[in-house]
């Protein structure tokens, strides 16, 4: 008789790193692991036809197609900034144009569910125009932006996304100023461009794990604010922004996240806009509504991040509308 030797199959858990058979090792998957190019992109608040709105839009960032309704934020405000982990969407400060003033909420969300927003805690000062925050899987991050007392700031605050509390200071921006595009690797956390006392093209970046200061970059092919930013793990992309007052551009730039220099052109957007949110998948980026210079659109546009080319039509936002915050989880950050 032929005796066969035992086999006992190990299962991996998305808790853990790794585990050891005795003869070689397996990853596992990580916590919340979601493959490239799919996951949900979110939209909050923002203004439309003139109102604050309190409304979240969503999508599968895989398949094209319109958004739907997700709930809504606390606050009715826009100029709002937003991050994510691969569980919890996060929208943070803002100006109210119900109380005349800026805001310092940041609210939360857990994105695989829809749902009203629920409060995580407030930002180190009261501002909105950041434009966009940045994230690695544990840390999200909010830089610069306007005040009703101060119109321009460099502060950068972070968060522990997992963790409700208020933010605490991490460093200064190189300038101050408002309206800043922002995208990250799991590393670093890049910000592109802003208003100051003109139109800036400067890329900054900082480590998220670490606190401190931000450092030059490069430079963006064009100087403008209220642009929108996403990127995969390796490359990131700045899109859409004003360039000399309500006048805005369709250039997009890229740039390689672990490196620094000058970014080169990627493409152009076909709706030229500004004031547009932002999110992405590690393989597709998304500008999500904004500003012509005359009126605002519904219009989501996508772009695949690891090449060049033009942005194509996704599908709309379920109201024309602009100076939101967009997230989502599965960004080059997380």
């Amino acid at each position: 008789m032929t005796y066969l030797p035992q086999i006992r199959i190990l299962v991996p858990s998305a808790q853990v790193s790794s585990y050891t058979t005795g003869y070689f090792n397996l990853p596992s998957a990580r916590q919340g692991f979601i493959p490239p190019s799919t996951g949900r992109a979110l939209s909050g608040s923002g203004s439309s036809s003139n109102v604050n709105r309190t409304n979240i839009d969503y999508f599968d960032m895989a398949t094209a197609g319109n958004a739907s309704n997700f709930g809504d934020v606390t606050v009715r405000r826009r100029g709002i900034q937003a991050c994510a982990s691969t569980t919890r969407g996060v929208f943070a400060g803002g100006y109210s144009d119900d109380s005349g003033s800026s805001r310092n909420e940041i609210d939360y969300v857990t994105i695989s569910t829809t749902g009203n927003a629920a409060d995580f805690g407030d930002l180190t000062a009261a501002r909105h125009e950041g434009q966009q925050g940045c994230s690695s899987d544990t840390r999200g991050l909010f830089s610069g932006g306007a005040s009703t007392t101060i119109n321009n700031n460099n502060i950068i605050d972070y968060i522990t996304i997992a963790s409700l509390g208020n933010a605490t200071d991490f460093g200064d921006s190189t300038t101050t100023g408002y309206g800043r595009a922002s995208c990250s690797s799991p590393t670093r956390g890049l910000w592109g461009g802003n208003y100051a006392s003109g139109f800036v093209n400067i890329i900054e970046y900082v480590t998220i794990a670490s606190t401190g200061n931000a450092t030059d970059f490069g430079d963006l092919t064009v100087a403008r604010s209220f642009g929108a930013g996403v990127s995969s793990s390796t490359r990131g992309v700045f899109g859409t922004g004003d360039t000399s007052g309500a006048t805005p551009t369709n250039t997009i730039d890229y740039v390689t996240i672990a490196s620094t220099g000058n970014a080169t052109d990627f493409g152009d957007t076909f709706s030229t806009v500004y004031h547009g949110a932002s999110a992405s998948s590690s393989v597709k980026g998304f500008f999500m509504g904004g500003n012509t210079g005359s009126a605002n659109v519904n219009v989501i546009q996508d772009i695949t991040i690891p090449s060049t080319g033009n942005a194509t039509d996704f599908g709309d936002l379920t109201a024309t509308v602009y100076n939101s915050g967009g997230c989502s989880n599965n960004h080059g950050g997380l």
